[in-house]
């Protein structure tokens, strides 16, 4: 038995596990996951998440998508870790930071169910995005095909801004996976279609790959205020209206983006 901790960031919902107490998990971590993120076979979720103990940094995110494949970092993720490592006895302080697929990040909790995290540098090159073509060279309103023109950007993945007069009108369930699957992201890509409402208020909706349409995404909303900065739409301060709840961000002036949400526990078990 595997005991794990159901939780959720805006509606993006997780399966948590504390890998530091449960020391018996699968080798397959990709099955596990495929298996209890499965909505009507097992618990549900849009990731199964784990905490471990870091080598760098006191403590290490893993997280899997539900399709098995394992994302390098997710934004409402790291915030149900940093809630659960204290709700664990693993940290008594207000500061942490952890390891991620996308390097250390310092989290702070605030209280309330808060958490604001330091999400690290935003990064516009092909190369640091991991992109084909030239590395060095931008991807700044390019055209992705269906008319649209999009904005990568990586926050230790890799996201496409799409900005859009009505995001209520976006085919995401057609587009998203088309998007997904672009031959310039040789790993596949997180889309992302952004409403901007005035310079301090954008709506985004999210096809995240791996997972498909999800309620909200921390990562992609922090490369979407990045984008919209970088573009001219928006001040360096948003407030981002996700399907699941709000998200606050900051672009600061050396690149790095300040990410602040809630985290909650919705229940937990055993599988």
């Amino acid at each position: 038995m595997i005991r794990f901790t159901k939780m959720q960031g805006i509606g993006n919902d997780f399966v948590m596990v504390d890998a530091i107490q449960e020391t018996q998990l699968p080798e397959d971590l990709p099955a596990l996951a495929r298996t209890v993120n499965d909505r009507r076979f097992g618990v549900g979720g849009d990731g199964l998440i784990l905490i471990e103990r870091g080598a760098s940094a006191p403590f290490r995110m893993r997280m899997f998508n539900p399709d098995g494949s394992e994302s390098e970092m997710c934004g409402n993720g790291i915030r149900c870790f940093a809630r659960l490592l204290q709700d664990h006895g693993h940290l008594e302080a207000d500061h942490v930071d952890v390891e991620t697929g996308a390097g250390t990040l310092n989290l702070e909790i605030l209280g309330e169910g808060r958490v604001r995290v330091d999400m690290g540098k935003a990064r516009f090159s092909r190369g640091e995005i991991g992109m084909s073509g030239p590395s060095d060279e931008l991807f700044i309103e390019q055209a992705v095909g269906d008319g649209y023109l999009g904005t990568a950007v990586s926050m230790g993945n890799p996201h496409l801004v799409i900005f859009v007069a009505d995001v209520a009108a976006v085919p995401l369930e057609t587009a998203g996976p088309k998007l997904e699957h672009l031959s310039v992201f040789p790993k596949r890509v997180n889309v992302h279609f952004i409403q901007v409402v005035d310079r301090g208020h954008l709506i985004q909706r999210t096809w995240e790959r791996g997972a498909g349409v999800t309620l909200a995404c921390g990562t992609g909303a922090c490369a979407s205020a990045a984008a919209a900065f970088l573009t001219g739409r928006t001040n360096r301060k948003v407030e981002i209206q996700l399907p699941g709840g709000k998200l606050e961000l900051e672009y600061l002036e050396d690149r790095r983006v300040l990410m602040t949400g809630p985290a909650e526990t919705v229940f937990e078990g055993q599988i």
